[in-house]
């Protein structure tokens, strides 16, 4: 991905993407932030908890398989996981270990490429053989939502993006601006990328409250309000 960012219609993405990262994160308040993969870019720069790291498989603070994370079980604030999941043999399992991961109201970020956009029809059309990104599975948003809602996970915000045809070339990308607007508007579910803000839920007890017998069960005069004469 990091060398694909640096084509014209990565660009365009990756302009996207951040600009979501920095609004999201922003105001995301807690001691640990943690990004997986892509580590040539910090995508939680705009963050400002005190301890934020970078892991992956080939680069980073830390070598790490986004399967099998280097931290403790509930000991992560944050976790970004920017197109980790479509280039994943077990996509299932990063979510599995990034709900391991994060603590209870724990934030969960996720960028993935839409399959049912533009850009999944190229992808379809052009093969595997075609390249990055092309050579991902694409997940349908659908699916990660239940897979996200299985493991616990609440959605808190997120938005379509990149509206414009996958054609890599400048020119022709600044003529398809004018679709961004008009797809947020028309086209809601036909961006190319998705992005995702999601909340790690944890169910506590649930208080039931003492039966009360004899007296108590008869309008108790401490429990009703005392009305004043005026």
């Amino acid at each position: 991905m990091r060398d694909w960012y640096d084509s014209d219609l990565g660009r365009y993405v990756l302009a996207r993407e951040q600009a979501w990262f920095d609004a999201t994160c922003c105001d995301l308040f807690g001691f640990v932030a943690v990004q997986v993969g892509e580590c040539g870019i910090d995508f939680l720069r705009a963050n400002r908890m005190p301890h934020r790291f970078r892991v992956g498989p080939d680069a980073g603070d830390t070598h790490a398989d986004p399967m099998a994370l280097p931290f403790a079980s509930q000991s992560l604030d944050l976790l970004a996981l920017p197109h980790q999941l479509e280039f994943s043999g077990h996509p299932h399992q990063v979510l599995r270990e990034a709900e391991r991961v994060l603590r209870p109201e724990g934030r969960l970020l996720v960028a993935g490429f839409n399959p049912l956009s533009l850009w999944g029809m190229r992808r379809r059309l052009a093969g595997a053989d075609a390249g990055h990104p092309w050579d991902g599975r694409f997940i349908h948003l659908n699916r990660l939502k239940d897979w996200l809602a299985l493991l616990g996970f609440e959605p808190s915000g997120g938005r379509m993006a990149c509206y414009a045809p996958p054609i890599d070339r400048q020119s022709w990308l600044d003529r398809f601006a004018f679709l961004e607007a008009a797809g947020d508007r028309w086209w809601a579910l036909g961006g190319g990328i998705y992005l995702i803000h999601a909340v790690k839920r944890v169910h506590g007890m649930r208080l039931i409250a003492p039966r009360w017998e004899g007296k108590w069960r008869a309008s108790p005069a401490w429990v009703q309000p005392t009305r004043t004469s005026q």
